[in-house]
């Protein structure tokens, strides 16, 4: 099956040369000139990092936003074909950008909202090196978690009031990332539903800058915590 090339916005280093990729998946019927916003906040935690945020592959009819997958209803295991269709094209992504950066695969982040949170999520604990940090704005963990020692550590963020993807789903990847030994801290937002709230930019913010720095890195599964902030 032939791959499609992926382009998109993207916000060079604030200084020096990239120390890290960061990769912004936007969600269903937006495009990566909206996930861009996000950069520029999170620069101010790891101004060395290269932000890019690409347009996913396919046009979503009568919108003129783009789909990573097409979505019917909010089912894991639809959503999951979803993802293994279209993985293949944004980890080719992945690749190109690290090596056009040269950069190597640990150096990675994936953070994604909505469908863009499902990809990153499906993607950041399958690649064969895993990423510096994942991080899921309102998805769903569409399928558990491989089994393997090692993999990244991530941060999950979900609206209490979201009406389009619900809070359990965000409950329940929890449950599943723990069982499998993977290194996780969640944010509930209160009152705010299917968006990201200043809270969560923060709290993703120091995440970010915290994963970068290794402090986050796991030894094996069960082995990982993480430092309380002052």
């Amino acid at each position: 099956m032939a791959l499609h090339s992926l382009t998109g916005p993207s916000l060079p280093p604030a200084k020096g040369p990239a120390s890290h990729l960061v990769v912004l998946v936007h969600g269903y019927g937006s495009d990566g000139n909206d996930l861009i916003g996000l950069a520029p906040h999170w620069q101010q935690f790891l101004p060395s990092a290269h932000f890019i945020a690409p347009h996913a592959p396919d046009p979503l009819p009568g919108s003129p936003g783009f789909q990573w997958f097409p979505i019917s209803r909010i089912d894991p295991m639809e959503m999951n074909r979803g993802v293994e269709s279209v993985a293949a094209t944004l980890d080719q992504f992945l690749d190109t950008e690290l090596a056009r950066l040269q950069l190597p695969p640990e150096r990675l982040v994936l953070a994604g909202f909505s469908q863009g949170a499902m990809l990153s999520l499906h993607l950041g604990l399958r690649r064969t090196v895993p990423p510096a940090a994942v991080i899921a704005l309102s998805g769903v963990l569409t399928a558990p978690p491989p089994a393997r020692a090692d993999g990244p550590p991530v941060f999950l963020a979900h609206g209490d009031a979201d009406d389009v993807v619900p809070v359990q789903a965000m409950l329940m990847a929890v449950m599943m990332l723990g069982a499998a030994g993977r290194a996780v801290q969640w944010h509930m937002a209160r009152g705010i539903a299917h968006g990201v709230d200043p809270d969560t930019m923060a709290l993703s913010g120091q995440f970010l800058a915290l994963a970068a720095a290794g402090r986050l890195a796991c030894e094996g599964p069960l082995s990982c915590a993480f430092p309380r902030q002052p």
